[in-house]
């Protein structure tokens, strides 16, 4: 096996290869001996067709076969010795059998290389998750419009007991646990978006567009879900297509660079998962544990 490998950008590579006519040869041999047991040729009992009548019959299928078994061979063997890291399947191209040769071209992705530092000590600021007077206030109102209600209408227990609740007291404790549970949510992910922030600022890699594209493909059939269940019609979906590509690209790109640092930076800590646990929010509570909070 011979192959020639190409830098095509940062993590996009191009394989040639040639396969020698001796493995050639010898992975038809397997082929035909294979086929030499299953071929049904009318006038000689199964397993005792002679070669040149199952070349004449089945010389194609046999050259098909050779190459469903050599291109996966020859390209795994490859990446083991150029100590690639593939991101996904690769793409094979201009397939020849010619000659008694194989020949054929792969495209793949491979991991980024890059360094992640200084991501200890990551200055974060927590908001804090106090319910305020004017949150509640703010809240009722909502509730208020929510039941169609006009501006005048007060908001005392009848209200409240409309709403299912004893009184208004009762109804208000209530609210203030469900903003207190929504704002902490909402501080945890500002704290997150903090540590991304700074990570994406610190660490330069390039995303391999295979996976953009699987990524973006997925997020789009989402989007068109979510629209069709609201009732919009597939021409008016369709004609958001463009826009919504374009849109969702960079959130893609950016998600996966975020997803890309943090499975680096679990790498470099030995931070490992298991069943059932997830690896980048595994990350994430190591770096909330190593941040200074201001």
């Amino acid at each position: 096996m011979q192959v020639e490998v190409k830098k095509l950008d940062p993590v996009r590579r191009e394989l040639k290869f040639k396969v020698s006519k001796e493995r050639v040869s010898k992975t038809l041999e397997e082929v035909y001996k294979d086929l030499s047991k299953k071929a049904k040729v009318k006038g000689f009992r199964q397993g005792k067709v002679p070669r040149n009548v199952l070349e004449a019959q089945y010389s194609h299928t046999a050259q098909h076969e050779v190459m469903n078994k050599i291109i996966p061979e020859v390209y795994q063997e490859a990446i083991e010795q150029e100590k690639l890291a593939p991101m996904d399947m690769p793409e094979i191209q201009d397939v020849d059998y010619k000659d008694g040769e194989v020949t054929f071209t792969a495209k793949l992705d491979i991991k980024p290389e890059f360094e992640v530092k200084d991501y200890k000590k990551i200055k974060v600021n927590r908001k804090s998750s106090e319910v305020t007077d004017e949150d509640i206030n703010k809240t009722l109102e909502y509730f208020k419009q929510g039941q169609g209600k006009e501006k005048e209408v007060p908001i005392d227990d009848a209200f409240a007991n409309g709403l299912g609740y004893p009184n208004l007291e009762e109804f208000k404790k209530s609210l203030s646990r469900q903003i207190e549970i929504d704002k902490d949510r909402q501080n945890r992910a500002d704290v997150e978006n903090q540590i991304f922030e700074v990570l994406l600022k610190k660490t330069k890699l390039t995303v391999p567009q295979s996976l953009v594209k699987k990524q973006l493909e997925r997020r789009v059939e989402d989007s068109k879900k979510r629209m069709k269940s609201q009732g919009i019609s597939d021409e008016e979906i369709q004609k958001k297509d463009e826009e919504m590509r374009k849109e969702l690209k960079g959130m893609v790109e950016k998600d996966l660079t975020i997803f890309l640092i943090l499975e680096k930076i679990a790498s470099m800590e030995n931070i490992e998962v298991k069943e059932g646990e997830n690896l980048p929010a595994k990350v994430v509570e190591f770096l909330l544990k190593e941040a200074e909070w201001t």
